[in-house]
């Protein structure tokens, strides 16, 4: 209890919990843009549901690798040399979150430039929809394992505080139930959103795999290349309205 009282007076442990907030949310939207595009290829019905499993899935792994903090610091430590870089499971762990992001993103593009191809997931009845189903939460979870991971071993980082740390996640992944229905709706009804997304996905899975092997890429540079995308993005959006208002009023 005295702890507890202590952390709340000091503030130093308030500029921390809202550095680790914003930390966690920004980190949070390379996770939501997977997820979103993942269960929008599901039968309607079955997005909602599976967006909510997939984040209560990153929720309860966050929260389950808080509690082995010791462990957790521990995969940073190398296993082994190669090439005179040593390799550490959090590198390992990064390196094949990548390769599983880049080559979901490539699929999935070439789903969208090949549109004769029968999408992934695409079969027909209750079976194929439960497969279907089953296979978007196996790949979330894989996900949300990688994202979570690299998160917490940040904030492990940031602070020793292990209270922070969880009220933290709990807020940040708080923030992407609230935002992943409204996210996955305007990426379902804007097309070119996204191939967008998924070159973010490409992009996230290029850095995490770099950075696996010792080249750390700053976030800033790849949240201001997404933003600088969005925005570009945003004004074509506002293009082709304005031309199909002007189109219809002529």
């Amino acid at each position: 209890m005295d702890y507890l009282i202590a952390l709340l007076v000091d503030p130093t442990a308030w500029i921390a919990l809202a550095t680790l907030i914003v930390m966690e949310v920004v980190l949070g939207i390379d996770n939501l843009i997977f997820i979103a595009i993942l269960t929008n290829k599901l039968p309607e019905e079955h997005r909602g549901r599976a967006r909510r499993i997939g984040i209560g899935a990153a929720l309860l792994l966050r929260l389950g690798l808080l509690g082995t903090i010791a462990f957790i610091v521990q995969l940073t430590d190398p296993i082994f040399t190669l090439f005179g870089e040593g390799f550490s499971w959090r590198d390992l762990i990064l390196i094949a979150g990548g390769l599983f992001l880049v080559w979901k993103a490539t699929r999935e593009i070439h789903e969208k430039v090949d549109p004769e191809r029968e999408p992934e997931g695409a079969a027909t009845g209750q079976v194929g929809a439960a497969t279907g189903f089953a296979a978007a939460i196996g790949q979330i979870l894989v996900l949300d394992l990688v994202f979570s991971v690299d998160s917490i071993i940040t904030a492990v980082g940031m602070t020793d505080h292990l209270p922070i740390m969880v009220v933290a996640v709990m807020v940040a992944v708080t923030a992407m139930l609230l935002a992943a229905d409204p996210l996955s709706d305007f990426i379902n009804a804007n097309p070119t959103i996204v191939m967008l997304a998924l070159g973010f996905l490409l992009l996230i899975g290029t850095t995490l795999i770099a950075d696996g092997f010792g080249a750390h890429v700053p976030k800033g540079y790849i949240y201001a290349a997404m933003a600088f995308s969005a925005l570009i993005e945003a004004l074509n959006m506002l293009q082709r309205r304005a031309r199909r208002r002007r189109a219809g009023s002529g």
